[in-house]
């Protein structure tokens, strides 16, 4: 799938709660986990990253990957400051403070709840990706 420019008015919109844990959603997840796999760096995408406006995340990172549907983020207090960039916006690395560790909790594609504890890098990345579902980018 082809993924959606910075510039794209699509991606400053919140996405909505997914409803329907179906056949539809469980193809969303397989189109996002290959769309993100296919892009040089990607370590997570959004839904609304390949406009679809629904509050759906993949992520691949340091040999942890998965998914969440409907995710809310638990962050740290612990903040630390490092380069990011966003598949929306290639090649454009910029500075960010995020919580360095949180806990997200939602579902999986089947509807079942899922709890992914992350630290470090998979810590900003999912902070990143729930950024996308609200519709917040990254200052460039």
């Amino acid at each position: 799938m082809p993924i959606c420019a910075y510039d794209d008015p699509a991606l400053r919109v919140a996405a909505e709660p997914v409803t329907a844990f179906d056949k539809e959603l469980r193809q969303l997840v397989k189109s996002l986990t290959l769309t993100m796999r296919s892009a040089a760096g990607g370590a997570g995408l959004a839904a609304p990253q390949i406009g679809v406006p629904l509050r759906v995340l993949v992520f691949d990172y340091d040999g942890r990957a998965g998914h969440l549907v409907n995710p809310r983020l638990e962050l740290s207090g612990r903040k630390v400051i490092a380069d990011e960039a966003c598949l929306s916006a290639p090649g454009r690395w910029r500075p960010l403070e995020r919580s360095f560790a949180v806990t997200a909790r939602g579902r999986d594609m089947y509807g079942k709840p899922l709890t992914v504890r992350a630290i470090g890098m998979l810590a900003r990345i999912l902070q990143h990706e729930v950024d996308h579902l609200d519709g917040v980018l990254i200052p460039l």
